[in-house]
């Protein structure tokens, strides 16, 4: 599996301003509550200091997330793919064979995958087990809970 991730203009630009608004507006809040709390004395029992140490933590960890996936991002024109297979990007609907339900997912990278608004990531399990079929076609995808079957109703962009 590749590391490279492939996204719309849009959705690059989505995420390179979460990227922005974390380094030049949530860095520094966090660093001013670093400072005002150090400013309330004894640090080996300011709870609020290391509260606000931790959160600095976890927000330098998730910059460094999006700046090693903005390094593999890669731009895709969609006027070049084929809509006859499903691809990243593609918005595909899918039956589930065994309960006859319906699903329209759109595949997208990991960074834009937000399952309730249909946005399926390509690295999922069924994300994968969907590339490069055609409408009519049957996916056998092995999922945690067991091997689901999904055919292929439509494919768009």
């Amino acid at each position: 599996m590749s590391d490279v991730a492939y996204y719309t203009e849009e959705g690059l630009k989505k995420v390179r301003d979460e990227l922005e608004a974390l380094e030049h507006v949530e860095r520094p809040r966090v660093t001013k509550e670093i400072a005002d709390a150090r400013d309330k004395g004894d640090l080996s029992e300011n709870a609020e200091y290391h509260a606000a140490k931790e959160e600095q933590s976890l927000l330098e960890f998730k910059i460094a997330q999006m700046k090693n996936t903005l390094s593999k991002a890669r731009l895709i024109d969609e006027s070049q793919l084929d809509a006859s297979k499903v691809l990243a990007l593609s918005i595909v609907k899918i039956k589930n064979i065994d309960n006859n339900k319906e699903f329209e997912y759109t595949l997208v990278a990991d960074a834009l995958s937000d399952l309730a608004n249909g946005k399926l990531s390509v690295n999922s399990p069924i994300g994968q087990g969907l590339l490069g079929l055609e409408v009519g076609d049957i996916a056998e995808i092995q999922v945690p809970n067991g091997m689901m079957k999904f055919k292929i109703l439509n494919i768009s962009r």
